[in-house]
């Protein structure tokens, strides 16, 4: 529950800095806050994504981005949903190893497309919680 609460905290605070405008990241010090708080949510995500399928014994994910194939696999996220998280994670690969690389567009799409993902995975992995 710790992880599902640094996502909601992290998106709060990219909703919070962005107003959701994706304009408003040409300013630097919005685009730092966004990548930053976009990495730990992503990260967050992956650790519990790690966790749920590993305390389970659904496997253990070799790569992060197989840990939600796995989820997947056992219904647990859409095929789509994984599908973008997958993504999400490639992003973050590249934020974390290539600041310097990282494309105006594609966080402007994440901001105005792919936020409500990260909120979709915490719901799906609450409600397998809430069932324990």
């Amino acid at each position: 529950m710790a992880k599902l609460a640094i996502i909601e905290r992290c998106l709060q605070r990219v909703r919070d800095k962005t107003g959701g405008d994706p304009e408003r990241l040409h300013d630097q010090d919005v685009q730092d806050i966004f990548v930053l708080n976009m990495e730990r949510a992503v990260q967050a995500a992956v650790d519990v994504a790690v966790h749920v399928v590993t305390s389970r014994r659904w496997g253990l994910p070799s790569a992060m981005k197989e840990s939600f194939s796995l989820l997947e696999r056992n219904k647990i996220l859409s095929s789509e949903l994984a599908a973008r998280l997958r993504g999400m994670v490639g992003f973050r690969n590249i934020a974390v190893h290539a600041y310097q690389e990282l494309d105006l567009r594609v966080l402007q799409s994440i901001l105005t497309n792919h936020l409500g993902d990260l909120d979709e995975f915490g719901a799906a992995i609450s409600l397998i919680i809430s069932a324990d």
